[in-house]
């Protein structure tokens, strides 16, 4: 049996392994799931100018060699 999601535009149909998921992802029982659903979209949106800066950035000091290797970092820590 599917759940129904109901919008002020349109009702959605969904699994019952879909809807406990969105039950579990809730903050708070006042959170509805439209929020939680453009939470997930805004996490698939394009990045921030300041992100791609960051990953040009980075891109840079590899291509530079100037980076840590995993095992450079767990050696460093103690790990």
């Amino acid at each position: 049996m599917a759940n129904y999601i109901m919008a002020m535009a349109t009702t959605i149909q969904i699994s019952n392994q879909l809807m406990d998921r969105l039950k579990t992802m809730k903050l708070s029982e006042k959170e509805s799931y439209e929020d939680i659903i453009w939470d997930l979209v805004e996490d698939h949106m394009e990045l921030s100018e300041e992100t791609k800066r960051n990953i040009a950035e980075a891109q840079k000091q590899i291509a530079k060699g100037k980076f840590y290797t995993h095992e450079q970092v767990k050696k460093e820590l103690g790990l």
